[in-house]
């Protein structure tokens, strides 16, 4: 098994990263948020990692902490997610997000998700609500859909969802409404990668 990985990255692709361990390049699929996370191509990365055996295939998922791990674990352990539909969910907010979302039953979150519908998303609420610890940084359902409004409109001004996400991310949490947090994201936008 294949619990870590450090070395250098060589290079980024969209959903996939390689990393070069001495010679050797391991592919890594990860979530969109782990990827915008990670240094440029020729930096140094590490990630806790998910090894997943099909039979034609072994594939590496990798993840920047082992509550990302824990999670994706979870949802792959839930009958009809399989690993890419893992990481599309993932894709949808920040992993504690979705915890706090989870366990307080709000399966609306997840159909944001490619591929995963209102049936799914039930599935994956009733599976887990109750199971996931919640960390300090969840935030609430209500602050997730002011997000969601403020991605899409930072994307219909020309951003990329990842770029809208890591704006976002980077707004300090004492600013609030929707237009102070608007000009804020607009500061924070993040270079192309």
């Amino acid at each position: 098994m294949i619990s870590t990985l450090e070395g250098v990255l060589q290079s980024k692709e969209q959903g996939r990263i390689i990393v070069n361990i001495h010679g050797v390049g391991f592919s890594v699929f990860l979530p969109a948020s782990a990827l915008t996370a990670l240094p440029p191509e020729g930096g140094q990365c590490a990630l806790f990692t998910h090894l997943h055996v099909r039979e034609n295939a072994l594939e590496l998922y990798g993840f920047l902490d082992s509550f990302e791990l824990f999670f994706f674990e979870k949802l792959i352990s839930i009958s009809g997610i399989g690993p890419r539909s893992a990481l599309a969910i993932m894709g949808v907010a920040a992993v504690k997000d979705l915890a706090v979302a989870i366990n307080e039953g709000k399966a609306e979150l997840l159909t944001r998700a490619s591929g995963v519908g209102k049936k799914t998303a039930e599935r994956v609420v009733l599976e887990l609500k109750g199971k996931l610890p919640v960390t300090e940084g969840g935030a609430s359902v209500a602050r997730q859909e002011a997000d969601r409004e403020l991605e899409e409109t930072l994307v219909s001004l020309g951003y990329s969802k990842s770029e809208a996400r890591g704006a976002i991310a980077k707004i300090p949490k004492e600013i609030t409404g929707f237009k102070e947090r608007l000009k804020e994201a607009l500061k924070k936008r993040n270079p192309p990668t």
